[in-house]
């Protein structure tokens, strides 16, 4: 008997099916509109977050899993693609391998038809190849080697995107200072070697803490706006607050995620051969898991609004754009000038 794949493995089956239902055969509509003030701004898909959002609660799946993370990774990504940023230029991609550099992709492209078909095939069956392709990657900062959750980058330009995610469901007391003592080194890390780059950071937090610890709320939320007001540090910084209609029952919800060790940079090598596994579920599973998925909600009217989403993706789409020349990142371009020509 076939032993069952992994709650990370699930997981990315789910993700997909999530995330092409949302742009089927990967075309996005785009997500800009104008403002009461006449500025553009990106309004972001809710109800695919919130979806993503379901994943882990109906696996129960921790902390440690890494997927509650993962849901956030893979909605920024979209949105980047949203914003016409292309497929192999945003990581994670939204299909095997997740890490795959521009220059593989072109190359794999360039083939023959019939020597192409090999390469993609061997491409997307595995989820790691040393030193290729990855589920994760590392960027070298000032200092040291950084895991990036989501990223835009190309070897002509280097890094042009970099935004981690943290997520914290519960035991917000205990953790919180050290997510955000984290983010502050990290920012630093990054901000120095790669100035140019548009780096953000993204929180996830169960929005029970207004209820259950409403000053360690108004602390966390001070100290992420803060975050991205500093000259060193990130050019924005976002809260999504969720809301469970249930309460679900997360192992190991308080403890510190694991760290991964010391880095290599590029792709991350993944070791034991149970990580690198590619769940195969039918597509009909899929469908009814996601028609049952537990009722996730973002409380958009609670968070500040120097933390929403909207803010974070506009600011740093348009920063992207704004280092960048105008013969780069065309579409992107083309999807936020036809808003602009509705004034």
């Amino acid at each position: 008997m076939a032993a069952k794949p992994s709650s990370k493995a699930e997981a990315w089956e789910i993700f997909d099916h999530i995330v092409e239902a949302a742009a089927p055969s990967g075309e996005h509509n785009n997500p800009w509109v104008l403002g009461t003030d006449g500025q553009p701004f990106i309004k972001p898909d809710y109800d695919t977050l919130a979806l993503l959002l379901g994943v882990p609660l109906h696996l129960k799946a921790g902390t440690q899993t890494g997927v509650p993370a993962i849901a956030l990774d893979v909605w920024l990504s979209y949105e980047l693609r949203r914003a016409g940023f292309g497929t192999d230029q945003v990581w994670p991609r939204p299909a095997n391998p997740r890490v795959l550099p521009a220059p593989v992709a072109a190359f794999v492209k360039s083939l023959p038809v019939a020597v192409r078909a090999n390469a993609e095939s061997y491409l997307l069956s595995r989820t790691s190849i040393p030193g290729v392709t990855s589920s994760s990657a590392s960027i070298l900062g000032k200092n040291y080697l950084k895991q990036v959750d989501v990223i835009i980058t190309d070897w002509v330009t280097g890094p042009e995107l970099l935004i981690s995610t943290k997520r914290m469901d519960s035991s917000y007391g205990k953790n919180a200072p050290n997510r955000i003592e984290e983010s502050y080194g990290d920012a630093k890390n990054l901000r120095l070697r790669h100035p140019l780059a548009a780096l953000g950071f993204l929180f996830g937090l169960r929005s029970d803490i207004l209820e259950k610890e409403p000053k360690t709320a108004e602390w966390l939320f001070d100290l992420l706006a803060k975050l991205g007001r500093e000259d060193d540090a990130y050019h924005s910084t976002c809260l999504v607050l969720m809301e469970y209609s249930s309460d679900p029952v997360l192992p190991a919800a308080d403890e510190e995620e694991p760290t991964d060790g010391i880095l290599e940079p590029g792709p991350q090598p993944i070791t034991d051969p149970a990580k690198a596994e590619i769940a195969h579920l039918a597509e009909s599973t899929v469908k009814s898991i996601v028609k049952a998925l537990p009722k996730v909600s973002i409380l958009e009217e609670r968070t500040p609004d120097e933390l929403s989403p909207a803010r974070f993706l506009t600011s740093l789409v348009t920063r992207v754009l704004a280092t960048t020349p105008v013969n780069m990142h065309e579409e992107a371009r083309r999807r936020r000038s036809s808003v602009l020509a509705k004034r």
